[in-house]
């Protein structure tokens, strides 16, 4: 019994960038990064210095003074907000089978993954370390931030 190369239909190619097979390229190395982000980020305030009873607003404005802390906590942010939007998404691919409800639901997803970045973002690499405070609570306060 032979078969005929002719009688064996092969799926056609689509034409075009691949975007699940990125997502889930994605979803593996973000998955990795945010791994070492995150333990470093939880070593660095939990195990260092005097553990998690040093975490207050001078910790943090002090972490948050540093272009290294402010990159690493952004890095972060994005990678997080991004793995968790897009695993979203393909619980709404697999599940919603309304088209009119699934792309509401991406274009809700994409909205505020995009606004939380961005509002995350400028918290960050606004933040002032260093706040007018009301008098009494000076000891709050950064180190570096000197005497009101």
């Amino acid at each position: 019994m032979t078969t005929s190369t002719a009688t064996i239909a092969r799926p056609t190619r689509r034409r075009g960038i691949n975007w699940e097979k990125w997502g889930w390229i994605y979803m593996r190395v973000s998955g990795v990064i945010l791994v070492v982000l995150i333990f470093g980020h939880l070593f660095t305030n939990l195990m260092t210095g005097e553990g998690i009873k040093a975490i207050d607003f001078a910790f943090v404005g002090g972490k948050l003074s540093d272009p290294f802390w402010q990159w690493w906590d952004v890095a972060m942010l994005w990678l997080a907000l991004i793995h968790g939007a897009n695993g979203m998404r393909t619980i709404v691919n697999d599940y919603v089978s309304s088209r009119s409800v699934n792309l509401a639901l991406k274009w809700a997803l994409l909205v505020s993954t995009v606004l939380l970045i961005v509002l995350g973002t400028l918290v960050v690499f606004t933040f002032d370390p260093c706040p007018v405070v009301a008098p009494g609570s000076e000891h709050l306060l950064a180190s570096f931030c000197g005497a009101l």
